[in-house]
């Protein structure tokens, strides 16, 4: 298991940070288990749906105080039936939203509205976003997702595109899947 980041100056040294990498990485170790990785490798297949991933990582997204499908945190906007997969809260002023994407995060730009959604939350400030590294189509051709929704993303961090985000933290883990890989990747966004 290996992990990357991208963030703006001064964001590393927080003490929020500090907490929420240590989420990211509990969640981490646990995806690194065998039983998880044949979990995950067997419901990474033409098809799937990334709430079969999401229900693989449930045991500890709620062991880690995740609450699933978290109504009310867009109640300000419009758009106030927007839900993240899991969200938890870190302090009265900042929490967690965790997105599973699989078949349509790059067909419908699932990654953007993730980091949409991280970005006009009040009620949270990172993002753990998780995506195939490679995602088979139904004509047979390999996705690459995992590199796509990286070099969507990094743009947000050179310093003339800076968003309402702080960091970016992606981690994977290989495993091997019909013949493929298949990274997890997890993606700490984090704004404030």
């Amino acid at each position: 298991m290996e992990f990357e980041f991208r963030a703006k100056d001064g964001i590393e040294t927080s003490q929020e940070f500090v907490e929420v990498y240590k989420i990211a990485k509990d969640l981490l170790d646990f995806s690194k288990q065998k039983d998880i990785l044949d979990k995950i490798a067997q419901a990474h297949k033409l098809g799937a749906k990334s709430t079969e991933i999401q229900k693989i990582l449930e045991q500890k997204t709620n062991e880690l105080g995740f609450r699933n499908e978290a109504k009310g945190l867009f109640s300000k906007y419009k758009t106030s039936g927007l839900r993240p997969d899991c969200y938890k809260k870190i302090s009265a002023n900042t929490g967690i939203l965790l997105e599973v994407e699989r078949g349509k995060t790059l067909a419908n730009n699932m990654d953007m509205l993730d980091i949409w959604k991280c970005h006009i939350c009040a009620e949270a400030n990172y993002l753990f976003l998780i995506v195939p590294q490679i995602r088979q189509t139904k004509k047979g051709k390999d996705e690459t997702v995992y590199e796509s929704v990286k070099n969507r993303l990094y743009s947000f961090f050179d310093k003339n595109n800076y968003i309402n985000v702080d960091a970016l933290f992606i981690f994977w883990v290989l495993t091997p899947c019909n013949r493929r890989y298949f990274y997890v990747c997890l993606w700490l966004y984090t704004h404030r």
